[in-house]
């Protein structure tokens, strides 16, 4: 831009200068002559002439200089610099990236409407953009709501068709398993043979965790309604912990306790406490016995939250999508894959959820969310 605008100037102040030496030179020489012919020869006045001859070409330069210089300054000023500041908007407009700071304000009439009307334009582009940014974020929301309840809803579908398989399956297969277990019983009262006591002990054992799975089904296969009521958490989560405390699990491990008093949940006390009871055990497993446990609870907007978190590993990310699926462990044959299904069943009804997350820096948080009164 500065280079063409020289070059016009250049040009300007060329054509200028030739007009005027055009224009001047017949009077110029004519004035000069007529002086020449009153000075006498040899004269210091006849001298003085010829270096005024001389130094006429040396002006006329000096004329050019001066014009083209002077034309460059005016141009720059009148067109330049909002031509500049122009392109500067255009390139914006083109990056969409618009500061109304840099949207020129002055220069010459052409200059100006096309300032102006650029000046509308960044307005209502930013306008647009905000506008479109809002949409997009709305989009962006409503999308994740919809993918949680597409997800929710298929929980839900396939909880409540395993919840019906399992109750008839449950029904069927607990009547013969209780006589199991008394006959098994029966068995080892009249066993006198060492080896033979082992091996009903052993078939008592499997068969309770027949039992115990069982009972998990049943879990599973209970109808959708609770008797919902006040609970106070802090109050039902220390009767919990008390509960809790002789077990093997908990023989190296510390509860910490951060309960917010007269926290009140609308929740059955019942599933409550066996969701609060197996999270505690799931937690102080996932230590190996040893470590800190930290239940706390709280309120947020209408819902009362109960927080468990362990010390431990976390939760792995291939276990994380499978976490709350019925049979899924990574106990082995020491669990059977249906505690945090069942808990996650049981806040369902009472109108709640419960949700996993790793903790960073290790350790993994189970939360509780009910509705509040």
């Amino acid at each position: 831009m500065k280079w063409r605008l020289a070059s016009v100037a250049f040009l300007l102040g060329s054509l200028s200068t030739g007009l005027t030496w055009l224009s001047a030179q017949p009077v110029l020489f004519r004035l000069l002559e007529a002086v020449r012919r009153w000075v006498p020869e040899g004269s210091a006045q006849e001298e003085v002439l010829s270096r005024v001859r001389g130094v006429l070409p040396v002006v006329l330069g000096l004329d050019l200089v001066a014009l083209t210089v002077l034309t460059y300054v005016v141009l720059d000023l009148m067109v330049g610099r909002p031509l500049r500041r122009t392109e500067a908007v255009v390139e914006q407009f083109g990056r969409l990236e618009l500061d109304p700071h840099l949207v020129p304000t002055q220069g010459g009439s052409v200059a100006s409407r096309i300032q102006r009307a650029l000046q509308r334009m960044a307005e209502a582009l930013r306008k647009e953009q905000a506008l479109t940014r809002a949409q997009m974020e709305s989009l962006r929301e409503s999308n994740e709501r919809l993918a949680r309840t597409q997800t929710e809803l298929v929980v839900s579908e396939r909880m409540a068709t395993v919840g019906r398989l399992a109750a008839g399956v449950a029904h069927e297969v607990g009547n013969p398993l209780a006589g199991i277990l008394g006959y098994v019983a029966l068995a080892r009262s009249k066993a006198d043979a060492p080896e033979l006591r082992d091996f009903l002990a052993r078939i008592d054992h499997e068969v309770q965790r027949i039992d115990l799975i069982i009972r998990g089904l049943l879990d599973l296969g209970r109808p959708g309604s609770t008797s919902s009521g006040p609970v106070e958490v802090g109050t039902l989560v220390e009767t919990c912990v008390r509960l809790v405390r002789v077990a093997p699990e908990l023989s190296g491990v510390t509860v910490e306790l951060a309960l917010e008093r007269g926290l009140i949940a609308r929740a059955d006390a019942g599933p409550l406490s066996q969701i609060v009871i197996n999270l505690l055990l799931n937690a102080a497993q996932a230590m190996g016995g040893q470590g800190a446990v930290r239940v706390s609870s709280r309120r947020e907007e209408n819902e009362a939250r109960l927080v468990v978190e362990d010390a431990g590993t976390g939760i792995p990310a291939d276990v994380m999508p499978r976490l709350f699926e019925p049979f899924f462990t990574t106990k082995g044959r020491g669990g059977t894959g249906l505690g945090l299904a069942v808990s996650q069943r049981l806040a369902q009804v009472m109108g709640g959820r419960l949700e996993a997350e790793n903790i960073p820096g290790g350790g993994a948080r189970f939360t509780v969310s009910l509705p509040a009164p």
